[in-house]
């Protein structure tokens, strides 16, 4: 049996872990200094789904990725409007601490960020101990979790090696695991196997198709073929023109944005006219 969840500080987003998990994004817009990014975005990312966001480059798609769990804010200039919602918290209400928001909105980046003097298994574990969480069996954590990212029959031998001496795509699977240790009821990943060869892509999606049985996940990408394998809903993401902030063209069931789009831009895009 997997260990129980890690004990965390009554707050607003004090759902279960690993529970389904629904995020909303309403009328979001953004700007970094003058410059305007995003112009109200309004996309609801289902429980226990996939949801690609797609797009040309400079659209908006990473930034409003990072303000799904209040990267965004990190940025001295950046501004923000509009609502995120946990279910039915805004986690950018006075009364959520960010660190909170973090821990169940967890984040994947384009390149993997293991701590190289760490250990694999002291990596998988860093995030709880960062954030001052205790967990009464680490040793079955560490197992689950790189179990869950499909790195365990590669390492299990190995746990007391730096993270550092993995391969590409394990070091990303490293970086899911740690994301999953302490137990995100959403899980962001911004273009994961960009830099990855086609095996290691494979054993990720693959990943990413079991995890989504109990985390909703959104993903950034700009593989039209993945965002078709992996995800259940798509967003599609354009700009109007030069120095125009990001929106929404259209969002719905991918199987109907790949093959039944409502806006000829989006035929347009994702069969390869432009992008």
């Amino acid at each position: 049996m997997p260990p129980p969840a890690p004990v965390m500080p009554p707050t607003p987003l004090s759902a279960p872990a690993n529970s389904p998990a629904q995020l909303t994004a309403s009328n979001v817009s953004a700007w970094f200094g003058s410059n305007k990014v995003l112009e109200r975005v309004s996309l609801v990312m289902e429980p226990r789904k996939v949801t690609a966001l797609i797009g040309p480059s400079g659209c908006g798609k990473s930034t409003f990725l990072r303000i799904l769990n209040r990267m965004h804010e990190l940025v001295p200039s950046a501004a923000l409007a509009g609502s995120v919602k946990l279910d039915d918290v805004d986690i950018y209400g006075r009364a959520v601490p960010v660190t909170q928001t973090r821990l169940r909105i967890g984040m994947v980046f384009q390149r993997p960020n293991p701590f190289p003097s760490m250990t694999i298994a002291q990596n998988v574990l860093s995030g709880l101990r960062l954030s001052g969480i205790k967990v009464p069996n680490p040793d079955a954590l560490v197992r689950e979790c790189l179990e869950r990212a499909g790195l365990w029959r590669e390492t299990r031998n190995r746990l007391n090696e730096s993270g550092a001496a993995l391969s590409g795509g394990q070091l990303q699977r490293l970086c899911i695991a740690r994301s999953l240790a302490v137990r995100p009821r959403v899980l962001l990943m911004d273009e994961p196997c960009s830099a990855l060869d086609p095996i290691s892509t494979s054993v990720i999606e693959g990943t990413i198709k079991e995890l989504s049985g109990d985390i909703t996940i959104v993903i950034v990408t700009h593989n039209m073929q993945q965002a078709q394998r992996v995800s259940h809903n798509c967003a599609l993401f354009l700009v109007d023109g030069e120095g125009q902030p990001g929106h929404i063209v259209e969002a719905g069931p991918t199987e109907e944005v790949f093959n039944d789009p409502i806006d000829p831009r989006t035929a347009d895009y994702v069969h390869g006219v432009f992008g």
